[in-house]
């Protein structure tokens, strides 16, 4: 899903933007290869079910999910807001650019497992191997998925429904099952009260502040 979404996202961004991703990713994989045999079976079995390494791996999974979001929402804002405010237009771009990080990792994770998959060979050419097929991959893939899907809107809404799925499996598979806090079976009054308080004092103040830029509208009108 990872991969899949850093692809679609590429679909985005610049041809140029894309070669420097596709260069970072390809010498990221290349020059892994002397940390990547020092890990083992077991060590990575022992973070797997290490539960508050998981609970911190989806918090910066739920991270780039709503980065990733953002950009999808404020791209729809775009096409269909008419002149955007400068904020929101470089905050677009900035977005735009983001390839996101956790394609890294997953690339570590298969230089792992394709290192322990040629036992006998040379770490440093299964890993150039590896970067090799990255450095193809990356850009036949972005021109696929245009080709599969030439209408940005779908590409938009795909990106936005399987960042939405990565979220929800990325959160189950990380927390093993367990939950981070344990449920009460007593109301806490104060709390919900607090949280009332929150609801309505923030709908009237956006109220208000609707009210006073629909009359600054109309002046200007």
């Amino acid at each position: 899903m990872v991969c899949f979404n850093f692809m679609l996202k590429q679909t985005y961004s610049k041809r140029w933007a894309v070669a420097v991703t596709t260069i970072a990713c390809a010498l990221f994989v290349g020059n892994m290869w002397p940390y990547a045999i020092e890990q083992s079976k077991t060590q990575i079995a022992d973070w797997l079910s290490n539960t508050e390494l998981m609970l911190d791996t989806s918090v910066i999974l739920s991270i780039e999910v709503c980065i990733q979001m953002a950009f999808c929402m404020l791209a729809v804002h775009m096409m269909t807001g008419g002149i955007a405010k400068p904020a929101t237009l470089w905050a677009y771009r900035i977005l735009r650019w983001f390839p996101g990080i956790l394609i890294f990792p997953v690339l570590f994770s298969m230089l792992v497992a394709l290192i322990f998959a040629f036992p006998g060979k040379s770490f440093s050419t299964v890993a150039w191997v590896m970067a090799a097929a990255v450095f193809v991959l990356i850009p036949l893939g972005t021109i696929g998925l245009r080709k599969l899907l030439p209408e940005k809107e779908l590409r938009l809404e795909l990106l936005f429904i399987t960042n939405a799925m990565t979220a929800i499996l990325g959160v189950v598979a990380t927390v093993n099952g367990r939950t981070a806090v344990n449920g009460i079976s007593e109301v806490n009054w104060a709390a919900l009260a607090g949280i009332i308080v929150l609801i309505i004092g923030g709908t009237a103040i956006g109220l208000v502040l609707r009210r006073f830029k629909m009359n600054r509208l109309y002046k200007q009108k």
